[in-house]
């Protein structure tokens, strides 16, 4: 498939990388075109199965059958609102942790997550998936955390949406678990923002994963 990343930091190369060693075609988006280039050019060196790279504006750009908005919290609405009726039919990847400005909490009410705000203020016809918010970047450009391969929590409404997820992060070498509907993003951030936080208690430098064993 074609995959859209929005964002060409290091959560957009990670992602990139495990989406072409996939065989997946990727496209970067980037305010900085500069970023974009240099991610694209890295990411070539893992593609497979003629996965081709590639890199467009946000005006410009041809959405893929799969758009990940690889920014912050806040940052994925105002995107979402810009792109409007192009991102209709599209499935949406939301990858955001909304941390508070001290990284001690979530900026999302009680009752929501990142991803239903997302759901809220996209286009309609837009099937928005939470995925990829507890893989850490370093651990997407190696595949894996101290040899496990990666458990990838992914929550939707649309399961047609969250099949095509699944395919990605499957192709890419990691495990994909189905949460269940959107609302289960509520947790999996909050997973994550504990996983954050336990980062100087465990000394991992984000190398670690969360990963369900049995």
């Amino acid at each position: 498939m074609n995959v859209t990343i929005i964002g060409a930091g290091n959560m957009g190369r990670g992602i990139g990388t495990r989406a072409v060693a996939g065989g997946h075609s990727v496209t970067f988006v980037d305010a900085n075109p500069e970023v974009a280039e240099k991610t694209a050019a890295d990411v070539k060196a893992s593609a497979k199965n003629g996965a081709k790279v590639s890199t467009s504006s946000l005006g410009d750009a041809v959405l893929g059958d799969v758009v990940v908005l690889a920014v912050w919290y806040g940052t994925n609405i105002e995107i979402a609102k810009q792109l409007g009726t192009k991102l209709a039919g599209k499935v949406v990847v939301d990858i955001a942790n909304p941390l508070n400005s001290t990284y001690d909490g979530l900026a999302t009410a009680p009752d929501s997550s990142s991803a239903e705000d997302l759901a809220k203020a996209i286009a309609s016809g837009a099937k928005v998936v939470k995925a990829f918010n507890t893989t850490f970047a370093g651990t997407l450009l190696s595949e894996q955390a101290t040899g496990q391969p990666l458990d990838v929590f992914i929550a939707g409404d649309d399961a047609d949406a969250k099949s095509q997820v699944s395919q990605l992060v499957t192709d890419g070498g990691m495990r994909a678990i189905d949460a269940g509907p959107l609302h289960r993003a509520r947790q999996i951030e909050a997973m994550q923002l504990l996983h954050i936080t336990l980062q100087g208690t465990l000394g991992t430098n984000w190398g670690s994963a969360l990963k369900i064993i049995g």
